[in-house]
């Protein structure tokens, strides 16, 4: 497979393995309208990274274990947490703090994974079901919490989710699928077909974000790199470590700019990427968290 980046093309953007308070293996991220760099920790901590990563807060916590996570336009962050099996939503303005919703159809979430919002404001969610067990699926929320299990076919452990620009597909990592596939959006809102992206033997992917170009990058978990998908199908590794350092264990990603950033749930550090470094097209970020 091709790489597109050498190492150097990455930094650490803020490293919390000392620092007060420390950046305790961070999992889910997003990217917030300010600029700044929003991420969890394992017990459920929210934390807000200035934009320069000059310094780091921590503004909420559930007690739980944070995972991904997504602004809505009203400056809301809602974010999955494992422990209490739910989408949290956090008033960033307010700090208050509530559970947003843990099921529909009489169906409770199981392991509440990633959170990505479309144009009208509905929010899919992820359940990864149980491990190395496959179940349904996805669940879709409207602004009032209540939704509907929206994708009930079996996902073998449903990870990371992206919107398409035009808002015609929903992508989903599929980590022990090895793969990832998308969704059709149907004109009544309804779920389409299932359709293959990308097969990904010996990966574990994780968290998806795409350009405004509409390349599709997916961070993995093992081995510990950045894959991306371009719109004609091809795969090519943007950039990897094969040691572990820089990247390790890299499970949610998103774009600032030009800049991809990525969690690193086996360290205690932010990464950053420039895209642009050794002839990479430039490209303005979209989507992922």
């Amino acid at each position: 497979m091709e790489t597109v980046l050498g190492i150097g093309a990455a930094r650490v953007f803020y490293d919390g393995l000392l620092t007060e308070p420390r950046l305790d293996h961070p999992e889910g991220l997003a990217v917030h309208q300010d600029g700044s760099i929003w991420c969890g920790g394992e017990c459920g901590q929210i934390y807000r990274i200035e934009p320069d990563g000059s310094s780091m807060e921590q503004v909420a916590s559930t007690g739980g274990f944070s995972q991904g996570m997504a602004f809505d336009t009203g400056d809301n962050l809602y974010f999955c947490d494992l422990k209490h099996a739910a989408v949290m939503r956090l008033d960033t303005k307010s700090g208050a703090l509530e559970k947003f919703a843990d099921g529909a159809d009489g169906r409770g979430i199981k392991i509440s994974n990633h959170p990505a919002f479309d144009a009208d404001g509905r929010l899919y969610v992820s359940d990864s079901y149980a491990f190395k067990e496959p179940g349904p699926g996805i669940f879709r929320f409207g602004p009032d919490g209540k939704g509907q299990l929206w994708y009930d076919e079996p996902i073998d452990f449903a990870n990371g989710l992206a919107l398409s620009a035009d808002g015609g597909y929903l992508y989903v990592a599929e980590t022990f699928g090895n793969a990832v596939f998308r969704v059709s959006i149907e004109d009544d809102g309804s779920a389409g077909m299932r359709e293959e992206v990308a097969s990904l033997p010996g990966v574990l992917p994780d968290g998806l974000a795409f350009d405004t170009g509409g390349n599709l990058y997916v961070a993995c978990y093992e081995p510990s790199q950045v894959l991306r998908v371009a719109t004609d199908g091809t795969v090519a590794r943007l950039i990897g470590d094969e040691e572990a350092h820089l990247f390790c264990h890299p499970t949610n990603l998103a774009f600032r700019g030009s800049t991809l950033f990525t969690t690193n749930l086996g360290r205690w550090h932010i990464t950053a990427v420039d895209t642009t470094a050794e002839g990479l097209p430039l490209y303005g970020g979209y989507g992922g968290g």
